[in-house]
């Protein structure tokens, strides 16, 4: 049964698989990395680790709005790398069943780059994202570089 971390977002709800969740904080001061990725806001100091905050509406076609001390950030593992995403808020934690969670290849032949799979709920269909796919290689690169940077100087 996966367990998953529902967020609002845009006044739509998205999840994300709950074994990558790191934490969950209010929004903070955001440093800007210039350099960096459009799609990285800038990057925030997690007990002496700098995490990269990525613009989840930007990459959901969702238009932005500015910062607001009531909104969240979810600190997650992307793979190998940690990100925190600025979100309207957490929600909840919620286990599902496995039947109830058909992988996007099914339901999208093709499926799509950021969506993991989706997840039939009595209330709705939820999207899972996945977070290892959001961030181009090319983007990761250039966040590699412009963090290098930054900390060079």
């Amino acid at each position: 049964m996966p367990d998953l971390l529902t967020f609002a977002l845009g006044g739509q709800t998205f999840a994300l698989a709950a074994e990558s969740v790191v934490e969950v904080t209010r929004l903070v001061a955001v440093a800007l990395v210039p350099g960096a990725p459009a799609i990285v806001e800038g990057v925030i100091n997690v007990r002496g680790t700098l995490v990269p905050v990525v613009d989840v509406r930007g990459r959901f076609d969702i238009p932005p709005v500015g910062l607001d001390p009531d909104q969240h950030l979810i600190v997650a593992n992307a793979g190998s790398r940690r990100v925190a995403l600025r979100v309207d808020r957490a929600l909840d934690f919620l286990s599902v069943p496995d039947d109830a969670v058909e992988p996007v290849e099914r339901v999208a032949p093709g499926g799509t780059r950021l969506v993991a799979g989706l997840a039939r709920l009595p209330d709705g269909v939820l999207v899972i994202h996945d977070l290892e796919r959001f961030l181009s290689l090319d983007e990761a690169r250039q966040l590699d570089a412009a963090l290098g940077a930054a900390a060079a100087t």
